[in-house]
């Protein structure tokens, strides 16, 4: 069966101004003001540490001692405004339906905590549009190790060598590399076209476009 493997924040949603906030949570607990702006979202989809160092880079003092400390207090602030802002990029659905009803297995491989993903799909009303969701500690590994993108596929009933991952960091990048398959970068995520500086065998411009890309990059 051909697969295609969908990463999730900046790629099926736009999730960064809910992840923004509950950064910003933290440092309002803290006794300061939100040190993240809007301008800072390609760094919340590089994760939730990344954003803790960010903001502590700024108050001028940052540990790993003081990520790890309140790294749980984003994990619970993100858990309670999770789809307050996050909105699906137009046509994904579309493009999901249309790839399962060509016989493609449909499946998502992030690197947010599994639960938490399975809350936001969930809340976004597309679970059912996808056969397997393989999350940050579903495994002992995460991508870009090749083990979460194989499961992905594998549980799904398809097979690597018949699969493609669409994405919008150089995570995905690869993650793609590491499995030997096909990757399409999205240009509508925080990257815009500057993510084909990562030389991804195809730019997604519009999830309209990726019915036909799969066709042609999955055989």
């Amino acid at each position: 069966m051909r697969t295609v493997v969908f990463d999730l924040d900046g790629t099926l949603a736009d999730t960064s101004a809910d992840l923004l906030a509950a950064a910003n949570a933290c440092f309002r607990d803290l006794g300061h003001g939100d040190m993240l702006t809007p301008a800072d979202t390609l760094t919340a989809f590089h994760g939730g540490r990344a954003m803790l160092r960010l903001g502590f880079s700024r108050l001028g003092a940052v540990s790993e001692t003081m990520i790890d400390a309140q790294y749980p207090r984003l994990l619970a602030a993100y858990a309670e405004g999770i789809d307050t802002h996050t909105r699906l990029y137009p046509g994904a659905i579309a493009a999901v339906e249309v790839l399962r009803g060509r016989g493609f297995a449909t499946t998502i491989c992030t690197n947010k905590p599994e639960g938490l993903a399975e809350t936001l799909v969930n809340r976004l009303g597309i679970r059912s549009l996808f056969d397997v969701l393989i999350g940050a500690d579903t495994l002992p590994t995460r991508k870009p190790d090749v083990a979460p993108y194989a499961a992905s596929v594998e549980r799904a009933g398809g097979q690597v060598a018949r699969s493609m991952l669409v994405g919008d960091t150089d995570t995905d990048r690869k993650t793609a590399r590491a499995a030997g398959v096909p990757v399409a970068l999205v240009t509508f995520g925080p990257e815009g076209r500057d993510i084909a500086r990562l030389d991804p065998d195809a730019l997604l411009d519009h999830f309209d476009e990726l019915p036909e890309l799969a066709e042609r990059l999955v055989r």
